[in-house]
């Protein structure tokens, strides 16, 4: 599985941006799909997941401002990103998880996914 990130960019602060995810694969909608940030110096961060059964999961710090959405026709996720702030300046990743079936914590975590992307970065300005 490839997964091919889109959509990042600079933004100042209030902005909006939308991420795309692009993954090869045949059984796309069975994957649960995830989002990941890394700052500078930080360790990776959970952003949001839709699983496999449609259920999606957001960290809270994004809880109102992003959204997740899929297009299984497309083989694709989105992430839009409303009211962005300096703290969301990361580089943001992409992940899919083909076959553990995930749902409500171990979406969360990085080791429950076994494909990732190259990243894509996002920077908010103040």
């Amino acid at each position: 599985v490839q997964l091919v990130e889109s959509g990042g960019g600079l933004v100042q602060a209030g902005g909006s941006l939308r991420l795309s995810c692009a993954a090869s694969g045949r059984t796309f909608s069975s994957y649960t799909m995830g989002w990941f940030r890394q700052a500078p110096g930080k360790e990776r961060e959970f952003v949001a997941a839709m699983s496999w059964s449609d259920d999606i999961y957001y960290v809270d710090s994004v809880k109102g401002r992003f959204a997740l959405s899929r297009d299984n026709a497309k083989n694709t996720v989105y992430l839009q990103m409303n009211s962005l702030k300096p703290q969301d300046t990361a580089v943001y990743y992409c992940a899919a998880d083909t076959g553990s079936y995930c749902s409500g914590y171990g979406c969360s975590q990085p080791f429950t996914y076994d494909y990732w992307g190259q990243g894509t970065q996002v920077t908010v300005s103040s």
